[in-house]
């Protein structure tokens, strides 16, 4: 056993700022900490030390807002508005229109819908466009991405005006968070959707069968869920997200079967994001050893249910593509969202499909050597250099060895648009693995690289993890009107 690093983490019980240690114990990182007044924790960082000390090669500080919200005075991670110290601009954005949802789910990080709460959070119109202009006013890099969650967001009727107010905006990518229950059953809601704008439809799929669903969710919603991609063919959406919620025991038995699916239905999934249980809102803290699964096992999962079609090997953290980012940003002078959110947070990797056959681009480009040319680029563009720079990014292709593959990629370095890396996610999927934090395994350095950020009614950003672990409970209460009175009207 020996620490690997120190750093800062939460007491569970009073949310006080206390030490922590990663520490290696039989090929696992653990972290350790001890409150003075309710002891000591334990929890699995990362359930294999190699695999995260891979992941943790990649690590890269990005480009840090020059207008933050707030100041840095209680701390770490209590000042989230976003302060000063905060190391990552927003990528993707969240609002939440209503804690209200038409399901009560056993597992809900958000706690919709809970009996308990005697108040109804639901932003207006007005609020939630007032949250969008502050977003885009972010400098000096304006997030390209926004989703709208909950609660459930379909249950708002104003959804598809504040989609078209996003994107007018210059939000490129708008995504609905949703469990499809009104898109299984409203088309022409779903129509209206798409008609406004909505890029991605971002669904919770926690499984092919019946189970994970009875399970994590109180309800059997998996006939619910295929209408839901049968109406997604009638409206003609090509871009749907699946995103189970992995937990030991109730479907890691099917991240396989998961993925096989997605394949199925290729020409509209677009994306697999498999999310290992987070012990944040409404769950019982006391099945943490029972259900935790951390990203290296749910790795180990796919390789073995694949049948090693994917590899653990073909999956790289995050931030991993910054280079790219910085390199086309440099040569096009525009700022490109950089996604330089911890290594641990998550990892991805995309597939191709070619005759039945799932093939990972790893297959086709070597990762290593054409992150380092982007790198190269970026740096000879740095001092000066532009049309060596230009020479040196043509030059990295050679890094690639497949034919629609480099062809994609020369659209993308010569637009360098959102359509163009548009073309490049239709002919592919895209395999991830993001891995939120909670008070047990809650790591301040992994916060404030968070690029996942909630814009809030009282003009504040906040990161995901300290919004679901500390903030939303106070947020939502200061917002929120009365049940009773929501329900008079």
């Amino acid at each position: 056993m020996k620490i690997v690093k120190k750093t800062h983490s939460l007491c569970p019980e009073c949310l006080s700022v206390i030490e922590a240690d990663l520490v290696e114990d039989n090929g696992r990182l653990l972290i350790k900490k001890r409150c003075e007044k309710h002891g000591e924790y334990e929890d699995v960082y990362w359930s294999s030390y190699d695999d995260y000390v891979k992941a943790m090669a990649w690590y890269a500080e990005g480009t840090k807002l020059s207008n933050p919200r707030t100041r840095s005075t209680k701390g770490c991670p209590f000042d989230c508005g976003i302060c000063d110290n905060h190391k990552s601009h927003t990528v993707l954005a969240i609002i939440d229109l209503t804690n209200r949802c038409n399901l009560n789910c056993p597992i809900c990080f958000a706690s919709a819908n809970n009996p308990n709460v005697p108040y109804i959070y639901e932003v207006s119109t007005t609020q939630v466009k007032g949250m969008i202009d502050n977003l885009a006013s972010n400098s000096p890099i304006q997030p390209k991405g926004l989703q709208f969650s909950g609660g459930e967001p379909t249950l708002r009727d104003d959804l598809p005006e504040l989609i078209m107010y996003a994107k007018e905006k210059g939000i490129h990518h708008i995504e609905v968070n949703t469990n499809g229950i009104r898109l299984a059953k409203d088309l022409e809601y779903f129509k209206s959707l798409k008609g406004a704008g909505m890029s991605s439809l971002y669904l919770s799929f926690e499984g092919v069968t019946s189970k994970p669903y009875v399970v994590s969710k109180g309800i059997d919603l998996l006939d619910m869920k295929l209408k839901v991609l049968e109406n997604a063919r009638k409206i003609g959406l090509d871009s749907l997200i699946l995103v189970p919620t992995v937990a030991k025991g109730v479907n890691d038995d099917q991240v396989g079967e998961i993925i096989k699916f997605a394949v199925k239905n290729k020409d509209i999934v677009r994306c697999v994001n498999f999310q290992p249980i987070s012990f944040a809102g409404r769950i019982e803290a006391g099945d943490r050893q029972r259900l935790r699964i951390t990203i290296p096992e749910v790795l180990e999962l796919v390789e073995k249910q694949t049948d090693g079609q994917i590899k653990k090997e073909d999956f790289y953290t995050c931030p991993t593509v910054v280079p790219l980012a910085r390199a086309l940003g440099s040569l096009k002078e525009k700022a490109y969202p950089e996604f330089s959110n911890h290594p641990a947070c998550g990892m991805a990797t995309f597939i191709f499909v070619e005759d039945e056959e799932i093939v990972p681009i790893t297959r086709y480009v070597d990762i290593e050597k054409f992150m380092q040319a982007m790198n190269d680029v970026w740096k000879t563009n740095q001092k000066g250099k532009k049309t060596t720079a230009k020479i040196k990014l043509v030059g990295s292709l050679r890094h690639v060895r497949f034919g629609i593959l480099k062809d994609l990629l020369n659209d993308i370095f010569r637009e360098g648009s959102y359509e163009a890396l548009g073309k490049l996610m239709r002919r592919t999927i895209m395999i991830g693995i993001m891995h939120f934090m909670d008070l047990y395994n809650f790591d301040l350095e992994r916060v404030q690289m968070c690029n996942i950020h909630y814009a809030l009614p009282d003009g504040t950003i906040r990161p995901f993890c300290t919004y679901n672990t500390i903030h939303r409970p106070v947020v939502e209460e200061k917002f929120g009107i009365p049940k009773k009175k929501a329900e008079k009207g």
